[in-house]
């Protein structure tokens, strides 16, 4: 009798710890890792001779909220080798929800999660969770609560400061819905209604997660110019409540900011040296993606859709929005026009449909093409579309990128948009790592990489079934050849999956063998279950 299930041959093993690697067998039993050894017998053998063995990658920071319920096959994560991926960033997804929302969350979210045929039906974490384990996703996902939909469940999409008894429900709301099984908080304190809260109502719901043992993930309230006091704002929260902190996709936005990048790992060093716990993840690409309603102030904002657009048709109300964009000075909010300017942010998509001309154009072109002032075509064209007009922002320095990905607290994310055009990065930013920084750039060594999207993402979650190819562990690992891996999406071709990552195996069960998908769909939800 074979004395495993599946057994992943003669591969030499990366076991994420950052450990020289190992040549061997793994023997896999169900869903779990059941021995590291030499001549394994299994019923089914998967020969990985001249291919590395490496935990399955972890994504981080992803967009998956929806897609997930639409196209649980997630072909563009499992071939990068991806095999859990954690979703429910920004302070910015679907629950908690009142019945009430679900329209206004629906069009809220649509730049980012598309509109896919999706029953919104859930109104809890629980009920949300319970619909992802249904849907069979290919991987396993952990979600993080949103402070937003926290935020709009209790005072709506409002600009106030939030009373003490508010502040008091949410806390109630937040601590019910991780124990429902959520991974963590997400904080997007750019984006509104997170953008109003202040460092109390912060550092109350931060304390909910410290006493759950869970992390509380934020988007900086700036990446450019701001991005100092923006960490220090995420240390305050960290010294206030005690939390775990984890920073979403660090950058430094804008080439008048690029000179700060020693200032930057100089404040993470310094908190973590104080005995904060804080870490980060990053994207490996210089260019990022977004929506073009970031070029509106906060207050444009205010009450969802239909306010916003009817500001942008108010004559006098757009001369302000044009003016505070316009502004030289110090900006209330992360201004994209400021850290890219018009030539430097693209129209990716239009999902309506018009406009097809525009589309892989810079702010400053199409505008001329159309014979009109850049801003004036910008908000025009948020108006036109509803707001869903998706950007890249070319705004960043892979040197920067290199010297960041190498602080020993910084692991990989993909940050992806899993609709409309696609991001490079939703394809490619797994195998990207593997050939253009450990291969071609020799920026990390392949353990270190390894390490840096499985293990030291698992650790600063708190995942502890996963990350590290040991016994006992859930059996999610990937098979790459380390000297053919290639990331092969572009900005100009961007769907393609990526060569040299012949094999993926989640939850003990082949969902991608010989570079070809399997069909399965062994993922799960991973549940946090209070200590």
């Amino acid at each position: 009798m074979p004395d495993f299930d599946l057994v992943l041959k003669g591969g030499v093993i990366y076991d994420g710890s950052g450990a020289s690697p190992m040549r061997g067998d793994v023997g896999i039993r169900g869903t779990r890792i059941a021995s590291l050894g030499a001549s394994l017998s299994g019923q089914d053998v998967i020969d990985c001779t001249g291919l590395c063995l490496a935990p399955g990658f972890i994504d981080t920071h992803s967009y998956s909220d929806l897609a997930a319920l639409a196209e649980p096959s997630l072909e563009m994560k499992v071939r990068q080798g991806v095999t859990l991926e954690i979703i429910g960033h920004n302070g910015l997804s679907v629950a908690p929800l009142r019945a009430g929302d679900v329209e206004s969350r629906r069009a809220q979210l649509r730049p980012l999660f598309g509109n896919p045929k999706v029953d919104w039906s859930w109104r809890s974490v629980g009920n949300y969770l319970d619909a992802l384990d249904l849907a069979r996703p290919a991987l396993d996902l952990a979600y993080l609560v949103p402070h937003g939909a926290v935020r709009e469940s209790i005072i709506g999409l409002t600009d106030s400061k939030a009373a003490d008894h508010d502040v008091f429900r949410m806390k109630g709301l937040l601590a019910r819905s991780l124990d429902e099984g959520a991974y963590g908080l997400s904080m997007g304190l750019p984006f509104v209604p997170c953008f109003h809260a202040g460092i109390g109502e912060l550092a109350e719901l931060a304390g909910v997660t410290a006493s759950r043992q869970v992390p509380c993930v934020v988007h900086l309230r700036s990446e450019s110019e701001g991005l100092l006091e923006a960490l220090e704002e995420v240390f305050k929260i960290g010294r206030d409540s005690g939390a775990d902190l984890h920073v979403s996709h660090l950058k430094i936005a804008g080439s008048d900011n690029w000179p700060l990048v020693d200032k930057v790992i100089e404040a993470f060093t310094s908190a973590r040296r104080e005995g904060l716990r804080v870490s980060a993840d990053l994207y490996p690409y210089p260019a990022g993606s977004g929506t073009l309603s970031a070029l509106l102030p906060p207050w444009a904002l205010e009450g969802g859709l239909e306010q916003t657009l009817a500001r942008l048709g108010d004559t006098a109300t757009r001369a302000r929005i044009r003016a505070q964009i316009l502004d030289t000075g110090r900006s209330l909010w992360d201004n994209p026009w400021k850290s890219c300017g018009p030539d430097k942010l693209v129209i990716w998509d239009l999902p309506s449909g018009q406009r097809p001309e525009t589309i892989g154009k810079d702010l400053a072109s199409a505008a001329k093409s159309a014979g009109a002032d850049p801003i004036d075509f910008a908000l025009d064209l948020l108006r036109s579309e509803g707001l869903n007009v998706p950007v890249a922002t070319f705004n960043q320095n892979e040197e920067i990128i290199e010297t960041l990905l190498q602080q020993p607290f910084v692991n990989v994310c993909s940050a992806s948009l899993p609709t409309f055009r696609p991001h490079p990065r939703t394809y490619g930013a797994f195998p990207r790592v593997l050939a253009r920084y450990v291969r071609e750039r020799r920026t990390l060594t392949l353990a270190a990489a390894v390490r840096k999207m499985s293990a030291l993402a698992a650790d600063a979650f708190g995942l502890n079934d996963y990350g590290y190819i040991l016994e006992g562990k859930r059996a999610s690992i990937v098979a790459f050849d380390p000297e053919k891996v290639q990331d092969l999406a572009t900005f100009e071709t961007a769907d393609r999956s990526p060569a040299g990552i012949p094999h993926v195996i989640v939850n003990g069960k082949p969902v991608v063998r010989d570079s070809q998908t399997t069909g399965e769909r062994p993922g799960r939800v991973a549940r946090h279950k209070r200590s």
